[in-house]
């Protein structure tokens, strides 16, 4: 089973993403960017889904950090932001694509299956 880290600080974001996740992944949660470059180096998951704005360390700099230290897996940045200019910093900090909240179960299902071939 792919192991997918979802890095988000917030509950009920969490639990939906978990919710939609967890018949089909190993889900595995991380409450900020420092936590999610911890346990990207701990349980080696097989994508992120990276929440922007988090307390500690944002998703952006955690991103960069990943890649740093040679993280090739997919990373999805996950953000209440969908302007033209967030989605560029996204992906110059080194996210593979990028989905604006609210997630819709159907849209995140076929990201991540791009990325996973099914």
């Amino acid at each position: 089973m792919k192991k997918i880290l979802v890095a988000e600080d917030t509950e009920s974001n969490y639990l939906l993403l978990s919710i939609i996740l967890r018949k089909e992944y190993e889900v595995y949660r991380a409450h900020d960017g420092q936590e999610a470059i911890e346990k990207f180096e701990g349980c080696r998951p097989d994508m992120i889904l990276m929440d922007i704005k988090m307390p500690v360390m944002d998703g952006l700099e955690a991103t960069r950090r990943i890649r740093l230290k040679g993280g090739t897996l997919p990373i999805i940045a996950l953000t209440a932001n969908a302007y033209d200019s967030d989605r560029d910093k996204a992906f110059e900090a080194g996210c593979d694509d990028y989905m604006a909240k609210p997630i819709m179960a159907p849209a995140l299902r076929e990201m991540i299956e791009k990325y996973f071939g099914k």
